[in-house]
Formats: C-alpha cells, sequence, structure tokens
C-alpha cells in the first residue's frame, strides 16, 4: 500500500513541515506505509509461523530454576542426582498415610501400586521403600516413598504433574496417597498460576477494552492496541518455545510476558493513536505529513520508553537465577516484539484506516483533539500553586513509604498453594507424622573419610533433631550422603541459623543441601544482588533519559522520583502481605514475610513502567521548550498534551494488575497489588503532580545543559523536524 493511494480530504490544509527533513523514525513510519502490503505480509508470516509453536507455551515451558546458581546447595543436589540415586531436593516424595499401619489391610496393596507405577517412570532412577526411623513414622501408619530424580529439575517437574493425578488415583478409603516434595510444589503452582493467570486475563480484557473506548472515544481506536498487543504476544510466545529448545525458560516468563505486553502495547498504541488523530483530524495535515509528524514526536517518546524498559528489565540478568533471567527475557522479548509492531504495523493500520479510525465514536468524545482543555486547566493550578499540591503529594507517598523500612522477606512457603493441593496435604502429613522439620530435610554430601565427624558435627548441633544413616553411592564413588532433620519448620528463619552453623563447623569439603537450604541460599544471593540490579537500573535509566533529554538536573530528579512510589509500593505490600491487612478480602493466607524474589523483579518492573510515564511526559515537555523556550509552555503544554495518555494508561494498568490481585495462589497476588499501586501512585501522584511541580520550581534550569555536554552527546529532538 502506497500512502498517495490513501484518498486525502478536501479539508486538508497545506502542511506546516512541507520540504523539512524527517527523522529517522518520520522516515521509517513512511516507508512502512508506502510498502504496506509487504509489512502486513511479513508481520502475519511472523505471526502465523510464530504462532504455531505458541499452543505448545505451557507444556514446553519449565517450572523449576529457583536456584542460586554456583551455590553449596545446587552443587549438592547435583552430586545426589549423579551419585546417590536422585534422593535430592528434586525427588519426588510420596506420602501414604492410613489410620492404621501400612503393613495391615490396603496398605502392603497400595505401596506396591506405588512403586510400580514410579518404577515404570523413565525420570525416576532410584525407589525407596518407607524406613523405620527415617521415612517411617513410629506408630507406622505414616511413609515416605522416595522417588529419586533421574531428569533435570525442570524435567521433574513436569514427571510430577504426570505422576500425581496416577498416584492420587491410588487412594482407598483406608489409604490415602499424596506425593510432594519441591517438584511436586512447583507442578502444583504452576497448576494453580496457570489457573489465576488465564482467569484474570478473561476479567482484564473485557476492562482494559471499556477503559480504551473511554479513552479513545471510538470502538474502532480502542480495538488497535489490544490487536497490537496480541500479535505481539502470539510471536513472543512462540520464540519462548523455541528459546526453551536451546536454553531452559521458566512459564514464569510466559506470564509476565503476556502482562507486560498488554500494559506496554496499550501504552504505546495510545500515545500513537492519539497523536495521529490529532494531527490528521485536528490539523488537517496531509496523511504522509501527519505519519511523519507522529513518528518523529510520539514514536520517537514510544521508541526512547521501550529501550528504557529494555535497559531496566536487563539488569535482572545481573541476578545468577535461571528463574529470574529467564523472566526478565520472556519479557523483554514480548516488549521487543510490541514495539517493533507500534513503529512499523501500527502506521500502516492507521494509514489503511484513516478517517475510519473514528468509527462507532461516543456522542461526546473529541476525537481530533489533542491539548485537554481539563490536564491544561490542573496544569495551570499546578503552575500556579506548585508547594501547595507537591507537598501533598510528598506526604502521602513519604506516609506510605514509611512501613517499607520494616519489610522482611523469604522464599515462598507451603501458604502459597490451595490447602487442597497434593504438595500441602503430602507436606502436612509429613509434619504431623515424623516432625516439624521433616519436610526440610537437610542433605550432606562429604567425602568418605569425613563421615564421622560430620555425624558427630550433626548430632552436637541443637537445630537438628534426628541424623541419618549414612548413604553409599550408587556407583562406587568416594563420598557418603547424611540426612538430617531440622527441628523447625522449613519457612522458619532460625533455620538459616542452623545452616551456618552447620557450614562453618562441618569438614571442608561438606556440602549442604536440600530443598529448604536451596531457598536459603536463593534468598542471601537475592539480598546480595537486589542492591547491584537497583543501582544499574538507576544509572542506566538516567543515562537513558540524558541523552534524550539533554537536560542533567531534570533528568535526574525524573529518575529520582521514582524512587517514591516504588517505596510506597512496598510499604503498602508490608502492610497487606507481612501484616495481613486485607488478607480475607484478597483470599490469601499470610506468610509473615513477603517473597524474597520480590523486591529486585518488581523493582526493575516498577522502575521500567515509571519510566514508561516519565518519557512520555518529558519527551512532550522537551518538544514544547524546543519550540516556545518558556519553562510555563514547557509544563502546561506537557500535562496538557499528555495526561491524558498518562491517566487513560495508568487506568489500563492499575485495572490489568488488580486483577492478577484477585485470584489465584499467592505470588500472582504480590505481583499484582505491588505493580497496581505503583502504577496508581506513579501515574496519578508523581507523573500528573509531583514531576510537573519539579518542572516549576527548576524552571528554565530543568533544561540547562552545559556546553561540554552538548557536545558529547548526539542531538535528539521532541519537536517535528
Amino acid at each position: 500500500m502506497n500512502t498517495d493511494d490513501v484518498p486525502e480530504s478536501p479539508d486538508v490544509a497545506p502542511s506546516p513541515t512541507a520540504g523539512r527533513r524527517h527523522g529517522p523514525l518520520a522516515r521509517l513510519g513512511l516507508w512502512a506505509t508506502a510498502h504496506g502490503r509487504w509489512v502486513v505480509a511479513v508481520w502475519a508470516l511472523l505471526v502465523v509461523g510464530l504462532g504455531i509453536f505458541a499452543p505448545f507455551v505451557e507444556q514446553n515451558l519449565s517450572g523449576a530454576g529457583w536456584q542460586a546458581d554456583g551455590s553449596d546447595s545446587v552443587a549438592a543436589r547435583d552430586l545426589a542426582v549423579e551419585h546417590f540415586g536422585g534422593q535430592a531436593s528434586s525427588a519426588i516424595q510420596v506420602v501414604l498415610s492410613s489410620d492404621r499401619p501400612l503393613s495391615e489391610g490396603d496398605g502392603p496393596r497400595v505401596l506396591s501400586e506405588v512403586t510400580a507405577k514410579l518404577t515404570a517412570d523413565h525420570r525416576i532412577s532410584q525407589v525407596i521403600a518407607p524406613m523405620p526411623g527415617a521415612t517411617l513414622s513410629p506408630d507406622g501408619k505414616t511413609g515416605v516413598v522416595l522417588a529419586g530424580a533421574g531428569v533435570d529439575t525442570n524435567e521433574m517437574v513436569r514427571a510430577a504433574t504426570d505422576l500425581t493425578p496416577v498416584l492420587q488415583d491410588l487412594s482407598t478409603g483406608a489409604v490415602t496417597v499424596a506425593p510432594t516434595g519441591a517438584s511436586v510444589l512447583w507442578s502444583d503452582f504452576n497448576s494453580a498460576n496457570l489457573e489465576a493467570m488465564l482467569t484474570s486475563e478473561m476479567i482484564s480484557w473485557p476492562v482494559t477494552l471499556g477503559i480504551l473506548v473511554l479513552a479513545f472515544g471510538a470502538l474502532v481506536a480502542a480495538g488497535l492496541p489490544l490487536l497490537l498487543t496480541l500479535a505481539g504476544l502470539i510471536a513472543s510466545a512462540g520464540v519462548l518455545v523455541l528459546v526453551n529448545a536451546l536454553v531452559p525458560v521458566s512459564i514464569w516468563a510466559m506470564n509476565f510476558a503476556m502482562m507486560f505486553a498488554l500494559a506496554l502495547g496499550i501504552d504505546y498504541a495510545l500515545f500513537i493513536v492519539v497523536r495521529f488523530r490529532a494531527a490528521r483530524m485536528g490539523q488537517k495535515l496531509t496523511m504522509s505529513t501527519a505519519i511523519a509528524q507522529t513518528m518523529d514526536t510520539a514514536g520517537k517518546a514510544v521508541l526512547l520508553s521501550g529501550v528504557t524498559v529494555l535497559v531496566s528489565l536487563s539488569a535482572v540478568m545481573l541476578v545468577p537465577s535461571p528463574s529470574f533471567r529467564s523472566m526478565a527475557g520472556g519479557i523483554m522479548i514480548s516488549v521487543l516484539f510490541v514495539l517493533a509492531a507500534t513503529l512499523t504495523l501500527l502506521p500502516v493500520v492507521l494509514a489503511k484506516l484513516d478517517h475510519r479510525i473514528n468509527k462507532f465514536s461516543l456522542p461526546w468524545s473529541k476525537t481530533a483533539e489533542h491539548r485537554s482543555p481539563l490536564f491544561e486547566r490542573w496544569a495551570e493550578r499546578l503552575w500556579r500553586q506548585p508547594l501547595r499540591w507537591g507537598g501533598a503529594a510528598l506526604v502521602l507517598l513519604v506516609a506510605l513509604a514509611i512501613p517499607f523500612f520494616g519489610l522482611t522477606t523469604a522464599m515462598p512457603s507451603i501458604k502459597v498453594l490451595p490447602e487442597d493441593s497434593s504438595a500441602r496435604v503430602g507436606y502436612d502429613q509429613v509434619q504431623a507424622a515424623l516432625g516439624e522439620g521433616a519436610p526440610g530435610m537437610l542433605s550432606i554430601v562429604v567425602p568418605a573419610g569425613d563421615v564421622a565427624d560430620t555425624q558427630r558435627v550433626l548430632q552436637q548441633e541443637p537445630g537438628i533433631s534426628a541424623v541419618l544413616p549414612p548413604m553409599t553411592p550408587t556407583d562406587g564413588a568416594d563420598l557418603r550422603m547424611i540426612q538430617a532433620v531440622p527441628t523447625v519448620d522449613p519457612s522458619d528463619e532460625t533455620l538459616g541459623d542452623t545452616v551456618d552453623s552447620l557450614r562453618a563447623a562441618l569438614p571442608d569439603g561438606a556440602l549442604v543441601g536440600g530443598a529448604a537450604v536451596e531457598n536459603l541460599d536463593l534468598k542471601s544471593q537475592l539480598d546480595t544482588s537486589t542492591p547491584l540490579v537497583i543501582a544499574v537500573v538507576m544509572i542506566l535509566g538516567f543515562l537513558l533519559l540524558l541523552i534524550a533529554l539533554q537536560a542533567p538536573l531534570i533528568s535526574l530528579l525524573g529518575t529520582l522520583v521514582s524512587l517514591l512510589s516504588t517505596a510506597a509500593a512496598f510499604g503498602v505490600a508490608r502492610l497487606i502481605f507481612q501484616e495481613g491487612m486485607a488478607a480475607s478480602f484478597l483470599g490469601f493466607e499470610s506468610q509473615g514475610f513477603l517473597d524474597a524474589w520480590a523486591p529486585v523483579f518488581f523493582f526493575a518492573m516498577i522502575f521500567a513502567i515509571a519510566m514508561d510515564y516519565t518519557v512520555f511526559l518529558l519527551a512532550s515537555a522537551k518538544e514544547h521548550w524546543e519550540r516556545e523556550g518558556s519553562a510555563k509552555g514547557a509544563m502546561v503544554g506537557a500535562v496538557a498534551h499528555s495526561g491524558r495518555v498518562i491517566f487513560a494508561a495508568g487506568g489500563v494498568m492499575v485495572a490489568v494488575f488488580f486483577t492478577f490481585a484477585l485470584s489465584g495462589p499467592l505470588p500472582p497476588k504480590e505481583m499484582g497489588v505491588i505493580l497496581g499501586v505503583a502504577v496508581l501512585l506513579d501515574a496519578f501522584l508523581v507523573r500528573l503532580v509531583l514531576l510537573p511541580v519539579v518542572l516549576r520550581l527548576t524552571g528554565r534550569a530543568a533544561w540547562w545543559s552545559p556546553r561540554w555536554l552538548q557536545k558529547v552527546l548526539p542531538r535528539i529532538s521532541f519537536a517535528h523536524d
């Protein structure tokens, strides 16, 4: 499709920029519209070609990977898998429980059938029957069959998914069978999480469409962001399946990618469409000029926003954990596809639809209006009374942030699962029959010559209630594995003290592992990595704003104010998830802490979203500053032109995120509440109140730049040349 083929309206005015040089994005937009059929064909091939793999995303992506690579606990697990029949943290524990000894009644038959099912599965390396004094309760009524891991942790989660219903079906009226252990936990969690994500998506899409109709004022225009997002989602899902063939990708990568693609796709499309309609229907520009102006202004802001999001999320790669890296990678892939579609496919669709984009408009909508009178009046009020409104916003944000300083974190406990899930039922049965710490058995792998010293240390450790006999390797290796039962629940914070004490006292070369220890090591790694990730995200975010705006002061302040909404969101998270406020309303059981992965990962996500809005506002302010050279014109114009988009986009994001808070297990609730509160505060208090007040108070100084910096930085203009 060529733009010359698009019929021009008779009321089109001459282009005020005719004959001027277009920027790179304007040229990209014009090229895309001039080759519309090719662009559409390429995107159709991408969506269809990659979409073939998309239906397999749930069954192909992995469920584990929550580990600290290079830690002692991971090394101990690898040795257990290699030399001790897979009796590692990833082994499946099948709990048999009866009201009479398992040696009587249905017990022997059920035990035999469980053993047969496990032995027949090629992913199980070794099956060990319940052992008196170790995995059989003193009264003989509860026993644990250990199914060793014969494959990696990701494949063991899939094995747990396949085997759990089969094993549960072996239960009788007298004997219950409940698989548990880390692999079953992740399997059950992934199942509950998938159901919750699908429920949330079903709720969020119609709510999102409703908000978009109100924002755009027209049904056709409102549907564009959803179609754009759908194309990006399908393509990114297919890519994740292909990437998983090379490197394991967490199923969470798709979950977060779905959410982020929806939120950012809507943001980007809003900014582009609003600007195009103002140029085409408001200014009466020709089609080519309207496309060029839109891409040179809004398109540039969208590109900068996308790069900022990608840079923020790339910092999560500094955490040496497969799950974190794959989640960040999955979101980045979806953002890349949505960004590419926004900058290439969307201009083609806009040119093709032209005035038809306003079909099915609401009676009161003003589709050609770019400068909002409502937000212009709000900006004028902020200009006249900056301290009053800015002070009120600052006080509210600080008040909400204060609880953040009492926040405690830990790895998720069994409470994240529904009470009727197999992993939790088996966990509770083991704990009731074998002791509080039995579900968190420690595995200590030592050289054969250090067995006696190791046993002595374990027996003297007050945090250990029982020590099992050493296990000999299946392949003759000069190693032994000793399992020990802690005195406390695996999620009890004092377990960390016990592990630290053991590591300090055990002989050199001893490795302490087990599922609970792997969680502790990951928690420790997250505590170490979080400050680094936050620093890198902040520095890179500042540098990107500096390059784009060419103004050190406002770039620095625009970056720093993002910390306010982030701290306030985590302050609210402490009250809800750590203290249990609103737990009954949201339908969860408080663990007494926030999941340890939340601060580092959610900070990167919140900062990426916050910078998204920052870019939209400050890019608009820079455009007005370049045109008018007036501090007031820059501030008022920015709010008047971008305020409606930020308000609508923020409303959509809040609706999307809060739907995740209403369903499913605890971690998605944490994600929904923290991100929803962060966006609510950031969009409506920081970007529409505090940051405009900062522009007001700094005045012309906001846009000052030293000569040496101007020479170093590339020249980037947000005004259409």
